[in-house]
């Protein structure tokens, strides 16, 4: 192992009481922090009995916040929330960091409405008994250049003090938090060694963190604010680049294989953080007992999928990871068409690989079946995700969505393919036209609030937007691909739960981003795309909100792509697919 840092940050919290009780006895106070509700109350008492009046908000979310904390919501009708638009942000970034707050305010009127570019929100709160109160939410953000170059504008902690007998503060500025600290000293740890040109750079590296935070979980399907999930984001996706533009690749280029980045990102009073490289070491090998399929809450054991692969029969076939993990398969022949199954290939999207199984041993049933499975097509992810999951279970975990090598393996074009020799392999024996390739993505939002908030080449998954489809086709076959498509979801759409938690999200959606960027069809939002470079006349995806769910929630993911594969193969059957 080699180690790139080690050291202990102070927590801002502490620094803070320290500095207020020496200096500011008297004063009003005003502190935004990366810290949770209860921890700034428990500070706000200690000041007021050293004689500071202090009022400690969330440097996250603020607006969520006040409207959790602050605002009194008895008899409250209507609001409207005029919301800040800076040049260095994307227009919709602050109506976006508002979110949920529509799902939160069942039932009261919400309007949102561009505002100019001061750092706060205006909020107009309407009761129902005619009273009309205006606020300002201050939202704490300074700009700065980031790893790569780029210009941002990210929260920041801050400071007011306004002594006794004035009315203006006198302290009125940035205050950089542990939060802050710690993922700046990351990357620069990072930045700065002296990597070599030939890929990958490293077996795992990994980004140790022990930091206090917020973790609060929402009324509103599976959403939480989680700092220390956001840090975990933002360490992940902020070393990626910096290894893109340090290959000489462009930013967001999935085939690059730096080797797998870890953060591992846990609650404690005193932070600390430590950068290290390490050699592979097996992690989340540990045994879990089966559950049973068809009600199955939450993701499988590696065990469980070897022996629900292996109850199919079929012809077994197998590639290798680059940890050296089998990529198991099965060729089921049959005189119908011929279609390949997938899942995992984003390992934290977890609701396929059942959603596979699940289909397959229908399909088994049928005389004629003919397809290829892979239920898991990206082990040393799923690995990860399993060992991330123990300390925070609902995070999303995106340094388990790529390979051990770091890359997306349906980007891998060249030699040793290592888990792209799978699918390649069920191509060659069934002939296939239709890959059904089954995903998840981020049941609650996802933010990189350091690198400007909204995660950088992957806004439209920000926020949750239901279940719905994307179908790549080959030049000339889009007409085929939307007849598809719009016959596929006609079927779909008679699980009326399906429906209703689709209708549900997309309302939301529609109020904190604006309308879906693509169709709709029987409430199921669809993108098709012609794309040459698919391996497939046509590829089906399917995306739910499954990083990270279980219970209910991950048994209506996992049966909605169950079903999908049922309809697609049954229509692909009818001769609907015809390249």
């Amino acid at each position: 192992m080699t180690v790139l840092l080690d050291a202990s940050v102070e927590r801002t919290l502490d620094t803070l009481i320290a500095r207020l009780e020496a200096s500011h006895r008297g004063a009003r106070v005003e502190a935004w922090l990366f810290e949770d509700e209860a921890e700034r109350r428990a500070a706000e008492r200690r000041l007021a009995a050293a004689g500071v009046a202090a009022t400690l908000r969330s440097a996250y979310k603020p607006l969520v916040h006040v409207f959790l904390e602050e605002v009194e919501r008895t008899g409250l009708t209507r609001v409207c929330v005029r919301y800040p638009v800076r040049p260095e942000a994307a227009p919709q970034r602050f109506l976006l960091e508002a979110y949920p707050l529509h799902a939160l305010l069942d039932g009261v009127e919400l309007t949102f409405v561009a505002g100019g570019a001061d750092l706060s929100y205006t909020v107009t709160l309407g009761y129902a008994d005619g009273r009309s109160v205006e606020r300002r939410v201050f939202a704490p953000n300074v700009v700065r250049t980031d790893h790569v170059g780029k210009q941002v504008l990210h929260p920041c902690g801050w400071l007011r003090v306004t002594p006794v007998g004035m009315e203006l503060p006198v302290i009125d500025e940035p205050v950089e938090t542990e939060f802050e600290t710690i993922f700046h000293r990351a990357v620069d740890a990072v930045c700065r060694h002296p990597w070599g040109r030939e890929e990958p750079y490293f077996e795992a590296l990994e980004i140790a963190v022990t930091i206090p935070g917020i973790e609060r979980p929402l009324p509103y399907f599976d959403e939480c604010m989680s700092t220390r999930e956001a840090l975990h984001e933002d360490l992940y996706f902020s070393l990626l680049e910096f290894f893109q533009r340090h290959s000489g690749r462009p930013l967001g280029d999935r085939g690059l294989q730096p080797g797998q980045i870890v953060p591992e990102v846990r609650a404690g009073a005193a932070p600390r953080l430590r950068v290290a490289i390490r050699p592979f070491d097996g992690r989340g090998e540990h045994p879990e007992p089966a559950v049973p399929l068809e009600t199955a809450g939450t993701p499988l054991s590696f065990r469980q999928i070897e022996d629900e692969l292996a109850a199919l029969g079929g012809e077994p076939f197998e590639a290798r990871s680059r940890e050296g993990r089998a990529v198991r398969g099965t060729h089921v022949a049959g005189s119908d068409p011929g279609v390949v199954i997938t899942a995992g290939q984003h390992a934290n999207e977890t609701t396929g690989v059942v959603g596979a199984l699940r289909a397959a041993r229908r399909l088994r049933a049928e005389p004629n079946a003919h397809f290829a499975l892979i239920p898991l097509e990206n082990p040393d992810g799923y690995a990860l995700h399993r060992h991330l999951r123990r300390d925070n279970p609902r995070h999303m975990h995106h340094a388990a969505r790529y390979t051990a090598l770091g890359d997306d393996l349906e980007y891998r074009e060249k030699e040793p393919l290592f888990e792209r020799a799978a699918r390649l392999e069920a191509l060659r024996r069934t002939g296939a036209t239709l890959h059904i390739n089954l995903h998840g993505y981020p049941a609650h939002e996802w933010t990189r609030p350091l690198s400007g908030y909204l995660p950088r080449g992957f806004e439209l998954w920000s926020i949750p937007k239901g279940f719905f489809l994307i179908m790549r086709h080959h030049p000339g076959l889009g007409a085929q691909a939307r007849d598809f498509i719009v016959r596929l979801t006609g079927r779909l759409a008679q699980d009326e739960r399906l429906v209703a938690y689709n209708r549900a999200q997309l309302a939301t959606y529609r109020v904190h981003a604006g309308e879906v960027p693509f169709a709709v069809y029987n409430d199921i939002p669809c993108l098709i795309a012609e794309n040459e470079r698919q391996i497939f006349p046509f590829t089906l995806i399917t995306e739910h909100p499954d990083e990270t769910v279980y219970g209910d929630a991950f048994h209506l993911g996992h049966e909605a792509q169950m079903n999908t594969v049922l309809a697609a193969v049954e229509l692909h059957m009818a001769g609907a697919m015809a390249a």
